[in-house]
């Protein structure tokens, strides 16, 4: 399986590690500490040292009840960083959800758009789709960002979640979006409880099919607050844990603040397949 983007055809044989740059004032895990082109610059640098496949770039912060940025600001923040990130030498994602964001992200050489109303703001679906070969990533989100967290889904959110995430896709196919172009992502912490959280992960081989990789975005999570007792600073370890059970669950990319110790566990969980395989004889020539 791969996933094709603007410049790059991303073998996903192999899980992906997509490494997060926040260059925002009010990100709910680190928000003000990326802000300046300069020092998100340096972090893209950092994240790319320490092994990540993916940068994806946000200048909107979407936790809850966060009020949207108007679209001279986006812009204002995202372009300086992106026209360097480009020439660091692997796919640079935008997280945005504004068209004329992506428009001008993709003309500067942007990879991906990655967005969490999945392309149904107006004119969004245009501006991918008429680019020749972007990497998109759709996510589910129930309600949004500012009333989400007062008002989640109710039921049980695997179905539901399924539903709408193929139906995105079939308008993405519809425009010509061809299928290893996207990649869906089930929007954990978006409109949801801690239970359809953990249930979304526990039963995520129920979502997969259609010929779409998974994307998973558990990184720092508040559900990983509200059952470990850790604040949002702490949250290393049960992230890394996250991670490595999508994967196992069968994500092929995961979304991640730190990027060096979700490699290193990846590493750890791709060396035990290998000897698993081994005993089997399946790498036996």
């Amino acid at each position: 399986m791969h996933w094709q983007t603007a410049r790059f055809r991303i073998d996903l044989a192999q899980p992906r590690v997509m490494g997060i740059v926040n260059v925002t004032p009010d990100s709910f895990s680190d928000g003000g500490r990326y802000q300046g082109a300069s020092a998100a610059l340096r972090h893209c640098e950092q994240l790319v040292a320490q092994g990540a496949d993916i940068l994806d770039l946000g200048a909107e912060s979407t936790r809850p009840g966060t009020p949207p940025v108007p679209l001279d600001e986006e812009l204002e923040r995202l372009l300086p960083v992106l026209r360097e990130a480009v020439g660091l030498g692997v796919p640079v994602s935008v997280d945005t959800y504004k068209p004329e964001v992506m428009r001008r992200a993709l003309d500067l050489g942007a990879d991906i758009v990655n967005d969490i109303w999945a392309l149904r703001q107006p004119g969004a679906l245009d501006a991918v789709a008429r680019h020749p070969s972007c990497g998109v990533c759709l996510m589910h989100m129930h309600g949004e960002p500012q009333t989400m967290h007062r008002a989640p889904m109710e039921g049980d959110a695997v179905p539901q979640v399924q539903a709408f995430l193929a139906e995105r896709a079939g308008k993405l196919a519809a425009a010509g979006i061809g299928r290893e172009r996207v990649v869906l992502d089930p929007g954990i912490g978006f409109g949801k409880t801690v239970a359809q959280n953990f249930a979304l992960l526990a039963r995520q081989h129920e979502l997969l099919g259609g010929g779409h990789a998974w994307l998973a975005g558990w990184s720092r999570k508040s559900s990983l607050g509200q059952v470990t007792g850790l604040p949002v600073q702490e949250r290393l370890v049960p992230s890394v844990a996250a991670a490595l059970l999508s994967v196992e669950r069968g994500a092929r990319i995961v979304r991640v603040h730190d990027v060096r110790e979700t490699v290193a566990a990846l590493k750890v969980l791709a060396a035990t397949a290998s000897a698993e395989q081994d005993k089997t004889g399946k790498n036996t020539p």
